[in-house]
């Protein structure tokens, strides 16, 4: 019986770092069980990460596609508190929420809960933070333990849960203040012309009507 995305899933190391060419573990895993995408494409992983998926899948163990990177230690990310600006944007981007801090103020990161993905050096626009190793000479699946594995899984199911709750909120907020400037559009608006007026209030109908459509397709 061939394997599933779960099963895939829970052989996965769920660093989340997009590597692999998905956007996460999840996808790559439903890929790989679609047939869609080969099982040596996960850095993180490793050597032995491939063979745990070829015993599972029952395909052969190829090396991995240096495509998609190396194998390589396990690493962290520091940040430079001295040039760091509390810009927030490596926070919207953390898969494990693994950086704490606010707007204008000194980030951190909680080295326990970093899996080294590197999604936060890219949108650093003052390049305050580094990797740093923290396994030595062992990568791949020995500098990785099941547990933090599983740890990781958590903590990025309750970003994404999180994230999805802070899009629908802002949704509902911005409907909301369309809703109230077509209550009285007049007063909300610099035209006079009953024409310009029923062409904005067409407008702003069809992207309620738009998002309505979005909320209850996605419930």
């Amino acid at each position: 019986m061939p394997a599933t995305a779960a099963q895939i899933l829970d052989v996965l190391p769920q660093t989340q770092c997009t590597r692999c060419g998905y956007p996460d573990c999840a996808a790559y895993a439903q890929a790989i069980a679609a047939g869609d995408a080969a099982i040596n494409q996960c850095p993180p992983g490793g050597a032995e990460g491939i063979s745990r998926l070829a015993a599972l899948t029952g395909r052969p163990a190829l090396p991995l596609d240096p495509a998609f990177g190396t194998e390589g230690p396990l690493t962290v990310a520091v940040i430079d508190e001295d040039w760091c600006i509390g810009c927030t944007l490596c926070l919207a981007v953390c898969p494990t929420d693994a950086i704490l801090g606010g707007n204008k103020r000194m980030h951190t990161v909680i080295e326990p809960h970093c899996t080294g993905c590197e999604l936060c050096l890219p949108v650093c626009p003052v390049d305050c933070i580094r990797m740093e190793s923290v396994s030595g000479e062992r990568t791949g699946w020995a500098a990785w333990t099941a547990q933090q594995a599983a740890t990781a899984r958590q903590r990025y199911e309750f970003h994404s849960i999180r994230q999805q709750r802070s899009r629908q909120e802002n949704e509902l907020q911005l409907e909301e203040k369309a809703r109230m400037k077509l209550a009285d559009l007049p007063a909300h608006s610099q035209h006079t012309d009953p024409a310009v007026l029923d062409q904005k209030r067409a407008v702003i109908e069809a992207a309620l009507a738009r998002a309505r459509a979005r909320r209850e397709g996605g419930s």
